[in-house]
Parts: structure tokens; sequence; C-alpha cells
């Protein structure tokens, strides 16, 4: 199983953007705990008398989720892991963070994610594909349900971002359990893709900033695809 995410390595990012003249504070939250969320949204709130922006990232471990497994082999627990890990942790961030926005006064950004699964046709990932398409129906709701309070909500719908570990780790295991070179697994990631390069980081980043931003209040309720462009999906 990938290691968790270090606590560490976030307080050394937040101090290097402290160094660099921003703001930046490093907490560490269970995103499945609503308590724990809501004490975090407070402090923030405490903080800086408002809330502007949620962006949660959460993840899951793909053989948990049953990834690369046929549906008939799949467990039940396995299909709903995503489900209750994936979409019921956006869901409890988006509340919270709601709630908190309403309550200060905040006409802030609910920002989801998820990945390009929910409008792909690729076998053997029943659970991730069905959390996927949950997330994009939650943020509609919560752009419907939170818009009077001036709360816009939307989803980045990423592809494969190359250059992380979990993409990596899962090239590797799927293509020693297939039998066929690393290079080759590599393309099933690639091979519909219609420039010859697909998105990174950095420019997941720079897409976050500009949809929370006031130029990205157009965008309220949408799901923006962010994969450079992919023949298989709608």
């Amino acid at each position: 199983m990938s290691p968790p995410r270090s606590l560490d390595k976030a307080v050394a990012l937040a101090a290097g953007i402290v160094s660099n003249g921003g703001r930046a504070t490093a907490m560490e939250v269970d995103a499945l705990d609503e308590a724990a969320i809501d004490a975090c949204l407070e402090k923030v709130v405490a903080a800086n008398g408002r809330l502007d922006v949620v962006f949660n990232g959460i993840g899951t471990y793909y053989k948990d989720a049953g990834s690369g497994t046929p549906a008939t082999l799949a467990t039940f627990e396995q299909f709903m892991n995503p489900l209750q890990r994936i979409c019921g942790s956006q869901f409890l961030t988006s509340r919270a963070a709601a709630k908190q926005m309403i309550a200060s006064g905040s006409p802030g950004t609910l920002l989801l994610f998820n990945a390009s699964m929910a409008r792909s046709k690729t076998p053997n990932m029943a659970g991730f594909a069905a959390a996927c398409a949950a997330i994009e129906g939650l943020t509609r709701v919560l752009a419907a349900e939170f818009g009077k309070h001036g709360i816009k909500a939307m989803c980045i719908s990423s592809g494969a971002l190359m250059e992380t570990r979990k993409i990596q780790e899962m090239i590797g295991d799927f293509s020693a359990g297939a039998g066929i070179p690393r290079e080759q697994m590599a393309l099933h990631y690639t091979r519909h893709d219609i420039l010859p390069s697909g998105p990174t980081l950095q420019q997941l980043g720079e897409t976050a900033a500009f949809l929370v931003s006031e130029n990205g209040t157009p965008f309220n309720s949408h799901i923006i695809d962010f994969d450079c462009g992919k023949i298989n999906i709608l």
C-alpha cells in the first residue's frame, strides 16, 4: 500500500511559502472524520475571519478499490471503497466548508476533484468509475443548493498525471501482473491523447487557482476536463 501523506512534508512546504512572503499553515486532518474537518475549518475561519476555498484531493489505494479487477471478481467492499472514501470525503468536506462559508458570510468556492474515468469506457474499474460519476452529480447538487449564498461549486476532472507516484506505481504493478514491459503498459495511459503531452501537476495548480478566482465564476456547477484532450473521453 502507498505510504500515507507526510505532515512533515506539508510543514516544510508551508515554511517555504512563508519564507517567500506568502501565508500558509500545515495541519493534519482525517478527511473522513467530519468532526476533525469541522475543527480544522473553524480554526481557519477564526484566524482569517472567512473561508474562501476548499479543495479536497483525496484518493484511495487502487487495490482497495478493486481497480484492475474484473467486476465478476471484485468484492462488494472493493466496489464500495472509492464511493465511501473518495465521494464520501468530498461530501463531508464540501458540506462542512459550506456551513462555515454561510456562517462567516464568505462567498467561497467548493472545488471538488475526480478522474475522467466517469466518462470513459474502461474495463475493470467499476467502483472507481462509479465514484467519479457520483462526484460529478454531487458537484451539480452543491452548486444548486449553495448558490443562493454566493457559494460556487465545480469539479476538476483530471486525466492521468503521469508524473505522480500513484500512476507510476499502478503502471509498475499492472505491467508485472500482465507480464508485459513497463513501457508498453505506460502507453495504455497515453494512447488516446490528442496532444503529444498530457497535463502536469503545475498546470493543475494553476487551473485550480483560476477556477477559484473571480474569473472562474462562469464555470460554476461545471465539470472541467483537465486532460489536454482525449479521444476516449465524452
